[in-house]
């Protein structure tokens, strides 16, 4: 909904939900019902692309058209993976399981529509198919039956009656029982009220497994009437009454898609539901979980992951293709210790495939040697927020602008942001933030762009997704090494994955990428400076060999920028050193 023709100040009209009050976000399009089906440009995107020979799309949009999409015709059977890095992470987002108070609550909306007086577009099933249910008896039946049945999903205010422990049917009882166990076994004594908390699904307590069998008996009552439905609606277009034009046809047959999908949710809900209290499968990683912010708890859930989400886009997206191909600068590990294409091959989900991968690897035009340095500045110490918030205003000065600045945590940004923010203005130099501007991310790089004299800071989403050629950006800076989050679903992932090198792996990878912000043509030249003693050096692989790297003070780090790279580095080494990318096909 964000960029090409529309601008970045479009999500910022709408003060609750953002962009996605202008999307369909659950299935309840009603494509040819809707007045407006002939003009929305997302659904003739969507019928054009069946036509087309080439489509451009995300990854995830990708997993999802090829894990249940409604034509099987549109999956694509060529595919190239550009930025190849991020598949695992959205194989990892799209194979997985989450039975959280939000997710069931957008089911009981789906089903049962809007309710005490609630406003908007969202309808029912009864006010979408109340044409088929008057046509058919026993389609209007099993509508009937499923929003009865929908009355045992949470509805509004669930939070609020956790919280009094007052919980009103089956899946608010469960989710009473997993936030109970959840803080029981916080081992943060709640000193980390900012976070989320989580626990693992393991050891459960009788009252949680009990209150889950109950949860599933209600999950199944809710799949078995919609599964009828489903059938039903095949039934109606099969044997079309003269009543049902295009438009209606069309509006069915967005039903039936959408139901499979609420088909599909059900059934994982209830499959989470059975392996509680039960052997753990190695397969896959399960939790609950509180989920906070600013010590406001918004969700409470059991959440599944694969351990390899890998196995399910192998088999879901590159088996049924005639060819696939991921393409990254930093798809293979630098590590001296180990084969480079090791983890390209893991990441990439060839391992599970019978044939074996073609391998490419591509040398770099750029010359690193000469026209980029490294600074790790060894004088500020973690935790301190005012000497960190002071180096970030002391090397945006020094560089007078041009700044690229990468933080591991919001909530850091925020803070080093609302420090140097005035002292910078005064000096004309104009700095912006991710989540702290309410300009889409995009768009903050697009301002960043076309000011030399201007700073960006950001989180990870800056750290591989920036695209700022020449002066506008000539120093990257990042807080600190970026560490893996140590929650669960890594602690897992890091044990089945040869521990502290697994870690090592997915640093390199993060530094890599960031590092890679700051080259982007052979005229470019800058810094790339970490705010952080605790540099291991094994981690100094993830950059480009023969890239200079100095351990100095931020006084020393300053002088540095200030000269720019020709005056820090009178060395060269041959353009074509290779960066360690590649392609999987």
């Amino acid at each position: 909904m964000i960029g090409g023709d529309l601008p970045g100040w479009l999500g910022t009209l709408f003060r609750k939900r953002g962009i996605t009050a202008l999307t369909d976000q659950r299935g309840e399009c009603v494509y040819a019902g809707c007045p407006h089906y002939r003009k929305c440009f997302i659904e003739r995107a969507a019928r054009a692309s069946a036509q087309a020979d080439l489509v451009i799309a995300n990854h995830a949009l990708v997993m999802v058209n090829a894990a249940r999409g409604r034509d099987h015709a549109q999956r694509p059977t060529r595919v190239i993976f550009d930025e190849g890095h991020h598949v695992f992470e959205a194989a990892d987002s799209t194979f997985a399981a989450v039975l959280s108070g939000q997710e069931a609550i957008e089911l009981r909306r789906w089903i049962i529509g809007p309710e005490r007086g609630n406003r908007g577009r969202r309808r029912g099933l009864l006010a979408r198919l109340a044409d088929v249910s008057s046509y058919d008896e026993a389609g209007g039946e099993a509508v009937e039956d499923a929003v009865e049945a929908a009355h045992a999903l949470p509805s509004d205010g669930w939070l609020q009656r956790l919280n009094e422990n007052e919980p009103s049917g089956p899946l608010e009882a469960l989710l009473a029982q997993v936030r109970s166990t959840t803080y029981a076994r916080d081992e943060s004594g709640g000193q980390e009220a900012g976070y989320g908390i989580e626990t693992e699904a393991s050891g459960l307590p009788g009252e949680l497994i009990e209150a889950a069998g109950d949860a599933q008996a209600a999950l199944s009552a809710i799949r078995a009437p919609l599964i009828k439905l489903a059938t039903r609606l095949e039934a109606v277009l099969a044997e079309a009454p003269d009543w049902l034009d295009g438009q209606g046809r069309a509006r069915i047959e967005g039903a039936r898609h959408s139901l499979s999908w609420r088909i599909d949710l059900l059934t994982a809900w209830e499959s989470l539901l059975e392996r509680l209290g039960g052997p753990t499968d190695p397969e896959f990683v399960d939790w609950l979980c509180v989920e906070r912010n600013d010590a406001r708890e918004f969700d409470i859930g059991i959440h599944r992951r694969w351990l390899d989400p890998m196995k399910p886009f192998a088999k879901v997206v590159l088996e049924p293709a005639h060819g696939v191909m991921l393409t990254s600068a930093t798809l293979t590990d630098r590590s001296p210790d180990s084969d480079p294409w090791e983890a390209a091959i893991a990441r990439s989900g060839a391992q599970h495939l019978d044939s074996q991968p073609l391998l490419s690897a591509a040398d770099s035009p750029f010359d690193y040697a000469s026209r980029a340095e490294v600074l790790i500045v060894t004088d500020i110490k973690k935790g301190d927020l005012p000497a960190l918030a002071g180096a970030y205003a002391r090397l945006i000065e020094a560089a007078e602008g041009g700044v690229l600045g990468l933080f591991t945590a919001i909530r850091r940004m925020r803070a080093v942001h609302g420090r140097i923010a005035d002292r910078l203005a005064r000096a004309g130099l104009p700095l912006y933030a991710q989540h702290v501007d309410p300009i889409d991310t995009g768009t903050l790089v697009d301002i960043f762009r076309d000011d030399p004299r201007a700073s960006l800071l950001g989180t990870d989403a800056l750290r591989d997704g920036v695209d700022v050629p020449g002066e506008s950006l000539r120093c990257v800076v990042m807080e600190q090494v970026p560490w893996p989050r140590p929650d669960i679903l890594h602690k897992a992932r890091r044990a089945a994955n040869g521990g502290s090198a697994h870690d090592d792996r997915i640093i390199r990878a993060r530094l890599a990428q960031a590092f890679g912000r700051l080259i982007r043509s052979k005229d470019d030249a800058g810094h790339f400076v970490v705010l952080s003693s605790a540099f291991p050096s094994r981690l100094l692989s993830a950059f480009p060999p023969g890239t200079p790297v100095t351990r100095l003070t931020l006084d020393e780090a300053l002088l540095r920028v200030e000269q720019g790279v020709a005056g820090a580095s009178n060395s060269a080494s041959p353009a074509n050193e290779p960066v360690g990318g590649g392609s999987v096909e």
